[in-house]
């Protein structure tokens, strides 16, 4: 087909914009890369950084051979792996519960989850409540607070909502509890939507800070990004910085963990990327 001077123009504007975008997205993560990878004049170096003029693997080895970095690296996996299946776990309970239309008072239990999207204790009652349950200095205090999103939950409901009610109801005539409909008939039908659940979950475990700053003071329970923020912000207490300007600019190692620390998303994203956009709009949409 044939296109006319018009829809040449306009294509021609959308491809510049959108590799405007492209190189705006990717440049900064080429930039860090470069610094990481340069040695310490080359990083000090004014100017653009697309690639190293001089490779220097120096950074990377004192962050691989850095045990308080293994160490937060550790909780982190803890962290992202355990919080997003009991995450996904006690949504998909939620989500079952709240998309069956016999549920009493079903109504209401949804008005009741959804205000808490709008209204929250807010941030002293919330410690004082950690504080009170006993998690404070605990990996528990990472988790059980964030459980349930209900803005993720009530996606899911929706996503539960759409499928055809005859699957369960032959299920059940078979003799199936509802759990084993749950676990056998309902979860594997949903596996763009819990994939999409779950990349959010682990990207928002992966990347916070705030409750481990504030729950957190054993440094053998700290998170990654804990350990990122003290070096590239504060640039305190960790053997990362001890490190002579002379010998390794600060810049490098600073670039060097902020790759390591976004590398693992990084690897991830691509095998669940086929489930993204089909578990967001069919789960949005739908019921």
């Amino acid at each position: 087909m044939r296109l006319s001077l018009g829809e040449k123009v306009f294509q021609i504007i959308v491809i510049a914009f959108l590799t405007c975008v492209c190189i705006c997205m990717i440049y900064p993560f080429l930039h860090v890369l470069s610094i990481s990878l340069s040695t310490s004049a080359e990083a000090l170096r004014p100017g653009l950084h697309w690639y190293p003029y001089e490779i220097s693997f120096s950074a990377w080895e004192r962050v691989f051979t850095t045990d308080s970095v293994w160490i937060a690296f550790g909780n982190t996996v803890f962290r992202s792996v355990v919080g997003t299946f009991l995450t996904l776990l006690f949504m998909a309970l939620g989500a079952y519960s709240l998309s069956k239309k016999y549920l009493p008072h079903r109504n209401f239990y949804t008005m009741f989850i959804v205000v808490t999207m709008f209204f929250g204790g807010g941030l002293i009652p919330t410690y004082l409540l950690i504080k009170s349950l006993g998690f404070i200095d605990s990996r528990w205090s990472l988790i059980i607070p964030g459980l349930i999103s209900t803005y993720s939950m009530l996606i899911l409901r929706n996503f539960f909502m759409s499928l055809p009610e005859e699957l369960e109801d032959s299920a059940k005539i078979d003799g199936a509890s509802d759990l084993r409909i749950l676990f056998t008939i309902v979860l594997p039908l949903s596996k763009p939507i819990l994939a999409t659940l779950a990349l959010w979950s682990a990207v928002g475990h992966w990347n916070a800070w705030f409750d481990a700053m504030l729950y957190i003071q054993d440094q053998s329970k700290t998170v990654l990004q804990i350990l990122l923020r003290r070096i590239v912000i504060t640039a305190e207490g960790d053997p990362l910085t001890a490190v002579p300007i002379e010998e390794q600019a600060p810049e490098t190692l600073k670039a060097a963990i902020i790759m390591f620390t976004a590398l693992p998303i990084l690897v991830v994203y691509p095998f669940l990327q086929k489930y993204f956009v089909q578990g967001v709009l069919v789960g949005s949409l739908k019921g």
